[in-house]
């Protein structure tokens, strides 16, 4: 009898814990974007121009591997999780400043009636919201702003981050983000937080909003050491090549932004603006505010279920510390291999004029360089273009 007893109930904690199982799920997946490189007028390590040929990844999308779960808790809710991690495809390297999982690293409670509750390293209100709606999201870095100045090509992710994101109400929707800097005795030192809403009805879509950083070095810290650059933060910073790399001492950054789209047919066509403002304190390294105003428009064009053409202008304006305009065009193409695989040809021609702040903090003649990529330029003018492929899993 007991060893009938005990076979019983060992089938039913067998059960059991088939049921458990049942009811929880964690996902592997990645992604693998590689391409062959050519830019024209790009620096050297001697200060010249020089043309560049080599392996690029991360095109469209940044590479990536990571592990994703959820738990049913019952009653419509689930805890859930994320961790991704980004590396570099052609050296092996951690993405992300050497973050094992800089990309994402989250747990949250969700819900169909009451949303979604995450605290973690996330990203911010505007690109989940507001960058959908821009090219960035369908032919990635080579169409995004130069130097990334107000975060389109999402180059910053936030720390310590507390996000709410609502369910959708008759196609609204909206997130708010904080950020907690941590600092004993100074609540505020480098917070972040951000707010955007999105409102999507047939084939129109709008969204905004307002995303803000401070620099988490200490005033007491920069009194002692002068200005030591975007340290310490909540926020990763946006600082990709010469367009804003004068400005990683700024006291914080502020960007608004609202983008709208309508898709009719084969045909995709969104505009966006942004204005992005790095403000300075006594330790910044310049006087005045920086104001970059960007207006960009995109037509994306299906010409097959499986052929994705694309032109994107942007232009960028700087004001207040500095005098530099930039205009980029882009051109792409993406074709679909199968659901997992697809190739594409993308370029870029971008010009800039007028002055910007040098590395030196000297105001310099303006030098392109085109989206995200770190590239700088000795000239007005540079080119890009990446023959790749994009693999997921």
């Amino acid at each position: 009898m007991k060893r009938i007893a005990l076979s019983t109930l060992s089938l039913a904690l067998l059960g059991v814990t088939s049921v458990a199982h049942a009811q929880s799920s964690v996902t592997l997946y990645g992604l693998i974007d590689e391409s062959v490189q050519f830019a024209h007028n790009t620096v050297d390590s001697t200060g010249k121009n020089s043309n560049q040929v080599g392996l690029v990844g991360g095109n469209l999308q940044g590479d990536r591997w990571g592990l994703k779960g959820t738990e049913d808790l019952g009653g419509g809710l689930k805890a859930i999780f994320q961790l991704e991690n980004g590396f570099d495809l052609n050296t092996g390297k951690l993405g992300q400043g050497g973050k094992m999982f800089g990309r994402q690293a989250y747990v949250g409670l969700t819900g169909d009636q009451w949303g979604t509750f995450t605290l973690g390293r996330q990203y911010d209100p505007l690109v989940d919201l507001v960058q959908p709606l821009t090219a960035d999201n369908y032919f990635g870095s080579t169409f995004a702003t130069p130097g990334d100045v107000d975060n389109n090509d999402n180059s910053s992710r936030t720390n310590n981050a507390i996000k709410y994101t609502s369910p959708v109400w008759g196609g609204f929707q909206f997130e708010g983000m904080y950020a907690l800097g941590g600092v004993a005795g100074q609540t505020g030192s480098g917070q972040t937080w951000s707010g955007a809403a999105t409102y999507a009805t047939g084939p129109f879509s709008v969204a905004a909003g307002y995303f803000r950083a401070d620099n988490g070095n200490t005033l007491a810290s920069r009194t002692a050491a002068g200005a030591t650059g975007w340290n310490g933060s909540t926020s990763d910073g946006t600082f990709d090549n010469q367009v804003n790399g004068a400005y990683a001492a700024a006291k914080s950054i502020g960007i608004a932004s609202v983008a709208v789209q309508y898709v009719a047919g084969p045909f995709t066509a969104n505009l966006r603006y942004s204005n992005a403002q790095y403000k300075p304190d006594a330790f910044s390294g310049f006087g005045s505010t920086e104001k970059y105003n960007i207006g960009g428009a995109y037509l994306g064009y299906q010409a097959t279920p499986a052929m994705l053409v694309g032109v994107g202008y942007i232009y960028t304006k700087a004001s207040g510390d500095s005098s530099a305009t930039y205009h980029q065009v882009s051109l792409g193409g993406d074709y679909n291999l199968s659901k997992r695989t697809d190739i594409y040809l993308i370029g870029a021609y971008q010009h800039a004029s007028g002055q910007q702040r040098g590395a030196d903090g000297t105001l310099v003649n303006a030098g392109a360089a085109i989206g995200s990529y770190g590239y700088n330029s000795a000239s007005s003018s540079q080119e890009l273009v990446s023959l790749g492929i994009r693999h997921k899993f």
